[in-house]
């Protein structure tokens, strides 16, 4: 990944939060075919090793689990919020033309060795861990305990568990932060009246008076 400094997170909290906020991450895998990428909802353990462990599992069918096996290095890339960044933003449009449009963005790349997991009672407890996660925020929450236990043995033998120890994790956040004070006020003003909020928010946390 192209990281130039003034574009890089080093905050590890912050690395996890993105993940946290947007899990479904793109898993990319070397095989004897060529790389492949599959989306997978992953669950992050942050208080696990060094940087995290992720965890995450495919379909029986999709043979990424098996080019996995005992452990093969991988990289998963989680997006977080993005924009189109309008030179209509910027002062010295007004004063002298000089300005090209851009795109911002937040995102993290995670790599180590991912392994292939079978074992049922892990898979459960990602399982339970997962559902947890997401359906605590709806308003009757569901819990894998309410469907039939038989009907929850036989999807989970048609699936495979994957777990990613975080060997390293690079964010950047390219929010701006080479503009101008008064560029960067003005566009995160221009993403909030276009209902980019989330990328307003990265923009205004890192205007800094100068």
């Amino acid at each position: 990944m192209y990281l130039p400094p003034a574009f890089a997170e080093d905050r590890l909290e912050v690395k996890h939060g993105l993940i946290h906020a947007y899990p479904l991450g793109t898993l990319i895998v070397q095989t004897e075919e060529g790389p492949t990428a599959d989306l997978l909802p992953f669950l992050l353990y942050p208080d696990e090793g060094g940087n995290g462990v992720l965890r995450a599992h495919v379909a029986r069918a999709n043979p990424v689990w098996k080019a996995l096996g005992e452990g093969a290095p991988v990289l998963a890339v989680f997006q977080g919020p993005e924009a189109y960044i309008t030179p209509n933003w910027y002062e010295v449009k007004r004063s002298t033309g000089k300005a090209v449009p851009t795109w911002n963005y937040a995102m993290v790349q995670v790599r180590g060795t991912a392994r292939a997991v079978e074992d049922a009672a892990w898979l459960r407890r990602l399982l339970n861990d997962l559902t947890d996660a997401h359906e605590r925020k709806m308003p009757q929450p569901w819990a894998v305990s309410d469907a039939p236990p038989e009907y929850i043995d036989t999807m989970m033998r048609a699936i495979v568990g994957i777990e990613l120890p975080i060997a390293s994790i690079k964010g950047k956040w390219k929010v701006s932060q080479n503009r101008e004070v008064a560029d960067r006020a003005n566009i995160a003003a221009g993403l909030r009246e276009r209902q980019a909020a989330d990328m307003a928010a990265l923009v205004e946390e890192r205007i800094k008076p100068g």
